[in-house]
């Protein structure tokens, strides 16, 4: 994937310096480099900067373009600039290495699109192919390389050397700074709510202090005196909730460091909300946690916010303080804080203690919209990193986990929707095999719809663990001292091994009814009209994902089964590129949609008789008739007569135990069951445009938890970091590690209602993380039907439905929605680089439709 402008980056003028009449120097941005006489490698970096200082233009294309690595991509604000439209509110550093030196450049912000589709990353290799010099005028010799042309390579290189020395050793200082820009720090590269870099500090502890001299006021007495004071005496508190940062920062304000946070504080009296402002943040935020005891000096008091809704009291008995909140700054007056050791805490001051409302799995199914819990279990399934726009046309984004937390009082999971808290050590590290818990988690529920919606979804105060219970106050809590002795047991049965990472989450479900799903949403367009769905699709960024509803014609479903997948991925993949944007895009797209159609028509079939009014012997004729022809009938080693009683069906799973005879037989591992309506065969060759999306890519299969490869699984289901990682073991694929799913998935083509356009979307049927041997397979129709990722278990009387059963459903169903125009809910997800996966989540049949 290129980048490029058309237009040069314009830079000043060098100037040459001979300090050394021995030696030939050159002026370079950031410094001086020596031209000739080197020892060792010729640095690439350091030919391309002299090539800068020898040119007229200031920007040039180098004469030789080498591969550099990259090592960094860094996220900043970017500082105000008298353009006529609209800047990007952000820009961003890439530190490069070409293996003699490592070299901290500019991407000039028209190229940022690179950034936002994961395409320029970590770890890859890139070619520049124009360069130019970017001066801080306000510095003196601060010149900076600017990137404003290359090509990304899309593989990621096995390993870099990060021991490679800057070229400019002011890139090497600590604390690390941007290359431009009014602030003084970096921000996390995917969100604006993570700490990120070296300026957060840790180092503040707890200490003895002397009170012999510090008066000290309750928080309810502050509440009534507080306007008729100039002076506040000290505040004696404990720390009972602690917010997610706010990042408030613009390019047109001056704040270097312009972040908030919340601490809900308390004392004997009452609680009341603490505000840190600003550079205070970065000082105290990582050093402070729930439970700590703060003595809060030089404070300042203000009416509260009238729109901002406290979290009641871990008390009920304590006064919740609401007409004023409690300010700390570094300036306007400096404040004070203190964190006193607990063996300074005296019995009079009478402290609150922290009071945690643990609740169990089976006690949610009683528990209010709304209301506020917390949970403590061990984690079972981990889905990979998704990221939510907060507005639309925003350049700011929420990042956020689906998780299953089991705690033993149910056969069902916790289902919680985990957003980024400001905690990135722990959200960035969670997997499965690891004792959760979570707090301040607010119920979301609606048992008006099928299926039920009952989950878990973070608050602004919320807080997670993943450390042991040892030491901690909860700990004589019955329902934990419960669930410890469970966990034990279930650890020595070893059922816990049987947990599951990342894939695609189809979470939550939609309404049974397409009236319950219109008024369920907030958008301004309900349906996406078929022209409208590839700039949708283009405008995700990297692992956003948005649910769409268009209206089309089911015209081919096909079953892919796991092999199936795996052989046919390399055409899938060049089918998936096609819709990227190319010069010859349209010729490309010609000539493969007719020679795989074309390929596809010789074993297609037209299944368009019902069956639903046919008696059971002529039903069975039918459906025997169409699979024969669909693939060749697999034939057991048996005698004629028992070859019989066997149905003629094509098998989609490898091994399957026939319920009459008990006989088992073996079926082709590359078996494919595909139905194509008329209609397509009609319209297919006169299409405007067909995007392919029904390519299912490794990252959206869910894997078997390996607990020795935590590592590995962890970062491939993360969002990209912003610095290079080396591995610690050899190069993995997710290949190599077991899916969790027994089922394959289906390729759906949607026809649009005026016939010019079509889209082709992938559907997953149901997993389960017990999903070894089948426990429950869903046909496609009730998949679709009721999008629950977690379903019951199948016991014993029940009898697994085998292929005759899943393949009658699915012609079925498909020859029920010949040429119906239906609704259907589609689920895009960008992966990044270029990779973007379209999902049917659900078919809706309008009462109107003809």
């Amino acid at each position: 994937m290129s980048g490029e402008l058309d237009e040069p980056q314009a830079g000043s003028s060098y100037a040459e310096d001979r300090r050394n009449p021995e030696v030939n120097w050159a002026w370079v941005p950031g410094g001086v480099i020596q031209r000739a006489g080197a020892l060792g490698p010729r640095s690439w970096i350091q030919k391309v900067l002299e090539q800068i200082a020898d040119s007229p233009l200031h920007w040039v294309t180098p004469s030789e373009v080498v591969p550099v690595a990259v090592l960094a991509v860094q996220r900043l604000e970017d500082e105000p600039r008298d353009i006529v439209r609209k800047p990007p509110r952000y820009c961003y550093d890439v530190t490069i290495s070409d293996r003699v030196y490592q070299e901290k450049c500019f991407l000039d912000p028209r190229l940022n699109f690179l950034v936002y589709k994961n395409i320029l990353k970590v770890g890859i290799e890139m070619k520049m192919f124009r360069v130019s010099c970017l001066y801080n005028e306000k510095r003196l010799g601060q010149g900076i390389l600017c990137i404003d042309n290359i090509h990304c390579g899309e593989e990621t290189l096995d390993t870099i050397s990060s021991a490679t020395p800057f070229r400019n050793s002011a890139h090497e200082e600590i604390p690390e700074r941007p290359l431009r820009g009014g602030k003084s720090h970096y921000l996390a590269l995917w969100n604006n709510e993570d700490p990120y870099g070296d300026i957060w500090l840790t180092n503040k502890q707890p200490e003895e202090y002397n009170f012999n001299h510090t008066k000290i006021i309750f928080l309810a007495h502050l509440e009534m005196s507080w306007t008729n004071r100039r002076n506040y005496p000290a505040l004696l508190v404990r720390i009972m909730h602690k917010s997610r940062l706010r990042y408030y920062g613009r390019p047109n304000k001056k704040m270097i460091e312009p972040y908030q946070t919340f601490l809900e504080v308390a004392d004997s009296s009452g609680t009341v909300s603490v505000i840190m402002w600003n550079a205070l943040c970065p000082e105290w935020y990582k050093c402070l946690r729930v439970g700590l005891i703060l003595l809060l000096q030089d404070y300042s008091v203000k009416k509260s916010f009238p729109f901002r809704l406290q979290p009641l009291p871990v008390d009920s008995q304590i006064k919740l303080i609401s007409t004023m909140e409690v300010s700390l700054n570094l300036q306007d007056p400096p404040s004070n804080i203190t964190i006193i050791t607990e063996r300074q805490v005296k019995s009079e001051w009478r402290l609150p203690k922290l009071n945690h409302h643990f609740i169990t799995i089976s006690e949610l199914d009683d528990m209010p919209e709304k209301q506020i819990c917390d949970v403590v279990g061990i984690l079972v399934f981990v889905g990979r990193v998704q990221r939510l726009k907060k507005k639309e046309n925003s350049e700011d984004f929420w990042t956020y986990h689906w998780i299953h937390i089991a705690d033993g009082t149910s056969e069902q999971p916790f289902i919680v929707e985990l957003f980024s808290t400001s905690q990135p050590e722990i959200f960035e590290n969670i997997c499965p095999m690891t004792y959760f818990m979570c707090t301040q988690l607010k119920v979301v529920r609606n048992n008006n719809q099928v299926p039920k919606l009952l989950y878990l979804t973070t608050t602004n105060e919320n807080r997670m663990f993943i450390i042991g219970h040892r030491g901690q106050p909860y700990v004589n809590n019955t329902k934990i001292k419960n669930f410890i002795h469970w966990v034990k047991t279930k650890t020595d049965s070893g059922e816990m091994k049987n947990t599951v990472i990342g894939g695609y989450y189809p979470y939550p479900p939609v309404p049974e009814t397409f009236s319950k799903y219109s008024t369920s949403i907030k958008v301004q367009s309900l349906l996406t009209a078929m022209s409208e769905v590839r700039k949708e699709i283009e405008s995700l960024q990297y692992r956003e994902q948005k649910r769409i509803a268009i209206q089309g014609i089911i015209t081919i479903i096909k079953y892919i089964s796991h092999s199936s997948a795996t052989g046919s991925s390399s055409v899938s993949e060049t089918l998936q590129k096609v819709n990227q944007p190319s010069t010859s895009q349209t010729a490309i797209k010609e000539s493969q949609s007719q020679e795989l159609d074309g390929k596809q028509d010789d074993g297609s079939v037209s299944a368009q008789t019902t069956c639903t009014s046919l008696s059971p012997p002529k039903k069975k004729r039918i459906l025997q008739g169409l699979f024969a022809k669909l693939v060749p009938i697999p034939q057991p080693e048996t005698s004629p007569q028992t070859r019989e009683n066997i149905p003629d069906m094509p098998c989609i799973f490898q091994c399957i135990e026939n319920a009459s005879t008990g006989i088992k037989w073996k079926a082709r591992k590359t078996l494919t069951h595909r139905w194509e309506s008329q209609l397509w065969r009609e319209k297919k060759f006169g299409l405007r445009d067909h995007l392919r999306y029904s390519f299912v890519y490794p990252e959206s299969i869910p894997r078997k938890f390996v607990f020795k490869h935590k590592k590995f699984l962890i970062q491939q289901y993360n969002c990209q970091p912003a610095k290079y990682i080396a591995p610690e073991e050899r190069p993995q694929k997710l290949t190599d590690f077991k899916s969790a799913r027994s089922l394959g998935h289906f390729e759906i083509t949607i026809l649009g209602l005026n016939h010019e356009r079509a889209i082709d979307v992938a559907f997953l049927p149901l997993y389960h993380p017990e999903d070894i041997q089948i426990s429950q397979i869903d046909t496609l129709l009730a998949c679709m039907n009721y999008s629950c990722v977690y379903p019951q278990k199948v016991t014993d009387s029940e009898k697994m439905p085998g292929p005759r059963a899943l393949a009658g459903d699915i012609i079925k169903a498909v020859t029920e929605l010949d040429r119906v125009h239906v609704i259907s809910i589609l689920d895009i997800c960008n992966l990044g680089n270029n990779k973007v996966e379209v999902y049917l989540h659900k078919i809706y049949r309008p009462d109107n439709a003809p």
